[in-house]
């Protein structure tokens, strides 16, 4: 396949790394995933309501920004690969850690620990990954690699699909052994990482007679004061991308069994369909951007959105529905695809792993309550129909998105062989 054509043009070590660091981010998600297909066997389990389980959800997303200043810093000062597999090893074993937990204080314990550990994957694996790779087609593995976090979540699908009888309610449960199972996989990966080589440009940077590599994780983390407006600036485009996505996953299964009472296997399927999209788009724009732009890629995805919203939001059919779905993600994870390229492409060299990841991180948190605001306004205004909270959150989102994304800087092609 033509769209293939620049991962083949990669060499066995470029083809390594990127693997490596699409395959962790996937796992990442995945080992995140199980936890929302769980939420009410796990309620059971521990005897807690499902709001007060969902506080699982809240306290991975709240710490994610601490393991992008921690990782962040220690690839900064170790380099990528032995960072990203001190990673791995860390939200593998938090994942382990929560299916044993005693009680339900311990388990939002590890899961908060896995939220500092997943917060720390993508900013260190984006910049071991775009670091390793020619300029050339920078923008299709930026797409792809984002598209992992889908893959994660169409992974977890599948597998709570393959075991209907996650809602025992017995001292160890069937999700302890899911959640069990699911680490293998990421622990597996660390052969794979073990034959990775280090990033190019942080072997340049500290082999230099120039660099003094003995300076402390305290002195990477100060650095990051020096860029705080652009900080700031880009976590404010990442909040806004964090509520486009969001915005148009978290309730959209709510949505469809409320607003047209589909559930089940429909139900799945329809959310399988969308990310297939997801995956399509961030593909599709990424590669868009290496022609036009990062920029202009973006705003286009954003744009196109729009259009997408009566397809999506007002069909009447389970096969439209899924349609529209495939199309609204198709855009939405379309200009989530050139976010990796885009992010790395602006930061400061210096403090390449921490500054996509921490921003990233940050946004995450500021729309963490989008879905509770979500709820109160179908609730409130419209009668608990979700349908016209989900149109307008795309209308509104998509032009924040826009108007942020034109106000920025275009780094196209910067070079990320040097720090």
């Amino acid at each position: 396949m033509k769209v293939l054509q620049p991962f083949r043009a990669l060499n066995s070590s470029q083809k390594r790394a990127y693997t490596a660091c699409f395959l962790g981010w996937t796992l990442d998600a995945f080992d995140f995933f199980l936890l929302t297909f769980c939420l009410d066997a796990i309620a059971a389990t521990f005897h807690v309501t499902l709001v007060t389980a969902a506080k699982a959800i809240f306290w991975t997303l709240l710490m994610r920004p601490v393991g992008a200043l921690v990782f962040g810093a220690l690839a900064e000062k170790f380099g990528r690969r032995p960072t990203l597999m001190i990673n791995v090893v860390s939200y593998s074993l938090f994942v382990m850690a929560s299916a044993l937990a005693p009680t339900f204080g311990w388990f939002l314990v590890m899961r908060a620990l896995f939220g500092v550990a997943m917060g720390g994957e993508w900013g260190v694996g984006a910049a071991l990954a775009l670091e390793s790779l020619p300029a050339e087609g920078r923008g299709f593995f930026s797409g792809l690699l984002q598209e992992g976090y889908v893959v994660g979540n169409i992974l977890a699908a599948l597998v709570y699909l393959m075991f209907p009888y996650l809602h025992g309610t017995g001292s160890f449960s069937a999700w302890r052994v899911l959640f069990l199972v699911g680490a293998v996989p990421s622990l597996m990966l660390l052969l794979l990482l073990r034959r990775v080589d280090e990033s190019p440009a942080w072997l340049v940077r500290h082999t230099g007679i120039r660099v003094k590599v003995a300076r402390g994780l305290g002195s990477r983390v100060m650095e990051m004061v020096r860029y705080l407006p652009s900080l700031l600036a880009v976590t404010v485009l990442m909040t806004a991308f964090m509520a486009f996505s969001h915005g148009t996953q978290d309730l959209y299964p709510t949505f469809l069994k409320h607003d047209h009472g589909i559930r089940g296997v429909t139900l799945s399927a329809i959310a399988i369909v969308g990310n297939v999209g997801a995956v399509f788009g961030g593909i599709w724009f990424g590669s868009y951007s290496e022609r036009v732009g990062r920029r202009r890629a973006i705003i286009t995805a954003a744009v196109l959105a729009i259009p997408m919203i009566p397809l999506w939001a007002w069909s009447h059919t389970a096969v439209m529905l899924a349609v529209g779905g495939f199309l609204m993600q198709f855009m939405v994870q379309g200009a989530w695809g050139v976010i990796p390229v885009h992010l790395n492409e602006m930061s400061p060299p210096a403090v390449r792993a921490i500054f996509p990841g921490l921003a990233y991180q940050l946004g995450n948190v500021l729309s963490s309550r989008n879905s509770v605001l979500q709820a109160a306004a179908a609730a409130k205004y419209f009668g608990g129909r979700f349908s016209p909270v989900l149109a307008i959150t795309v209308v509104v989102v998509a032009v924040i998105v826009v108007v942020v994304t034109a106000l920025g800087r275009e780094a196209k092609g910067a070079d990320l062989s040097t720090l």
